[in-house]
């Protein structure tokens, strides 16, 4: 294939590989300046000497690897989801993912489907004894990273709170919560027209709280 094509974004014409040597390449280069030369030629050799036959390749072109809207990745998924595909090739594991949890999940949905996934430059092969440790180990990882996130935030949230500043939405002025009482005794207005009244100082979920709070206690027309 061309650089042109590469470029363009375009793909290779579907060929009918046997059953489970079907191979789809994935390339990404971050600008329209690189070319796409050294993966391919990468991933071919690799492909030929595992006995793979190459029936599609995807190469998205300037798209930053932490970006979600990539359209070749995007049909990559698309073709393993339809059976089409046994095998994906990428050069390594950050031409392909975005963060270890979008890996995770990208080998999580390739092993559901029964895909093959291998990282030439990583040397992993998920069919391999190491490539299912290390899919262990990266889901281990992945996990480890969220519990950390998470252990940060409650104790950043808690060094706020004992030096006494205030967790979560801003609190809503008394003035406001008296006028929307006000409001709501003495008006048949609905909680939109209420916080249109109140020109949108709280929330439309904060205004249905107050007033069918105080409509609850109001006591009844003699």
């Amino acid at each position: 294939m061309s650089a042109k094509d590469y470029l363009s974004g375009r793909k290779r014409r579907p060929s009918m590989g046997q059953e489970g040597t079907r191979a789809a390449l994935y390339l990404r280069i971050s600008t329209a300046d690189q070319k796409p030369d050294l993966q391919f030629d990468g991933l071919r050799a690799y492909a030929a000497r595992a006995g793979l036959d190459i029936v599609q390749d995807y190469c998205d072109v300037g798209v930053s690897g932490r970006r979600e809207g990539r359209p070749q990745l995007n049909g990559l998924m698309a073709a393993a989801r339809n059976r089409e595909i046994d095998c994906v090739l990428v050069w390594k594991f950050d031409r392909f993912a975005r963060s270890t949890r979008h890996l995770l999940a990208a080998l999580e949905e390739f092993n559901h489907l029964g895909v093959r996934f291998v990282s030439v430059q990583d040397q992993i092969d998920t069919d391999s004894p190491m490539g299912r440790a290390m899919f262990t180990i990266i889901g281990a990882m992945a996990e480890l990273e969220s519990s950390l996130i998470s252990e940060r935030v409650t104790a950043g949230m808690r060094a706020a709170e004992t030096r006494g500043k205030h967790i979560g939405r801003p609190a809503i002025p008394r003035r406001v919560i008296t006028e929307i009482e006000t409001l709501a005794t003495s008006t048949d207005l609905s909680i939109r027209q209420i916080q249109r009244k109140i020109a949108g100082q709280a929330s439309r979920g904060i205004v249905g709280e107050i007033t069918k709070r105080a409509r609850a206690v109001q006591p009844p027309a003699l």
